[in-house]
């Protein structure tokens, strides 16, 4: 292996494999750097994996992809400490390809899936790979220092897309370090049903000529299902099997000293919520943090030589739509063509590779988290409204 590559990407998650698909398939010379055992092993998200920027990546991917369900039907619901009050919403039109691009998907296989399309175009996935930090020329990034047996690697670009556990970035200064409100702590389990009964249990359709893609149901919970905290609950169906979780602000957990793991017990064992997961059997228990800080609290996003995307750049619409997946992929996607730009150029300055900073802005990316830039602020102020 060349210890010289045109663009070296940290992170398998969503962005940065959808960065890695595009310019593989530009010809780009690009090497992605893992630290997990496999693209996937260490991602957990309880939420709807958004397609409308997958869909276009990759055009079969409903025949291709490891979707667990089409989201038919979503649910909102605000609980008491024994009772609860739902709205439910649902169209026909949901049961039609494209689903309206909302499908459940166990990261670990989708990951897989996804970053396997990405070296068939000719991009090198390394797994097992931890990175300790940056080399710069003067305020130019010009590689990474790795545990590679070859040792340091050098790029024209790197692309940052560690997540939200921003380790590297944090070390380099590039943001400062999460203050406990812009924090939310997710803890998930993963627990299994026949799919035969959570069909029923959750009144899905059984219909196999629908396609090879089976109906689900997204259900999200509020007030007593977190305690009168400001986040919700959820209960999202897949095939044979049901994420169920809760997402919180640390701020919050830490001030009320509620350890992630209890508060996730205690909305499995609402009244409302415990029958749903009845003989159910936990397959895994996994916690996570994601951003919270929304449009105001956007990193800086295109240095010289550098590129942050995704989680690490603080890209997560933290409203009720819970948008993550696509705005990951999409901002993965305008890297990658503001850094096929510089390539052309030859020139790897912020002053050219800030055309990906110019794309967010015209984009839904950074319409969206504008839109919503109010909403963490009126959940903290407010959390029984939410």
């Amino acid at each position: 292996m060349d210890n010289k590559v045109d663009v070296i990407i940290i992170g398998a998650g969503l962005a940065g494999v959808a960065c890695a698909y595009t310019l593989a398939k530009a010809g780009v010379n690009v090497i992605v750097m893992e630290r997990g055992k496999y693209p996937g092993a260490k991602n957990v998200m309880g939420g709807i994996l958004f397609t409308t920027i997958l869909g276009k990546l990759i055009p079969e991917f409903l025949r291709e992809a490891p979707i667990e369900r089409f989201i038919m039907e979503h649910k909102f619901s605000l609980l008491s400490r024994d009772t609860e009050l739902a709205f439910s919403f649902q169209t026909e039109k949901y049961n039609q390809p494209p689903h309206n691009h909302s499908f459940t998907v166990l990261r670990a296989k989708f990951d897989r899936w996804f970053a396997g399309k990405a070296e068939e175009l000719g991009a090198m996935i390394l797994p097992n790979v931890v990175v300790d930090g940056l080399i710069w020329q003067g305020k130019r990034c010009v590689g990474v220092n790795s545990r590679l047996s070859e040792g340091d690697l050098y790029a024209d670009v790197i692309v940052l897309a560690e997540g939200a556990n921003s380790v590297i970035a944090e070390k380099e200064g590039l943001k400062p370090f999460p203050r406990e409100k812009n924090m939310a702590v997710v803890a998930k389990e993963m627990i299994s049903l026949p799919r035969e009964v959570i069909e029923e249990r959750f009144q899905l359709s059984s219909d196999k000529t629908k396609g090879n893609i089976p109906e689900g149901t997204a259900m999200e919970y509020f007030g007593d299902a977190v305690q009168g905290m400001f986040g919700n609950a959820f209960i999202y169906t897949n095939r044979d099997s049901l994420s169920v979780g809760i997402g919180c602000t640390l701020k919050e957990l830490v001030e009320k000293n509620i350890n992630p793991h209890d508060a996730l017990e205690y909305f499995k064992n609402h009244p409302c919520v415990r029958n749903l997961l009845r003989n159910g059997k936990t397959e895994e228990y996994c916690a996570h943090m994601i951003p919270e800080g929304g449009y105001g609290n956007l990193s800086k996003l295109a240095l010289d030589g550098l590129l942050i995307i995704g989680d690490c750049a603080g890209l997560v619409n933290t409203s009720f739509f819970h948008e993550g997946s696509n705005l990951a992929m999409a901002s993965g996607v305008y890297a990658a063509e503001a850094i096929m730009e510089a390539l052309k150029k030859g020139n790897f300055s912020r002053k050219t590779l800030s055309s990906y900073e110019e794309s967010l802005r015209n984009s839904f990316v950074v319409e969206d988290l504008k839109k919503f830039r109010h909403f963490p602020g009126l959940g903290e102020k407010c959390p029984e409204l939410v």
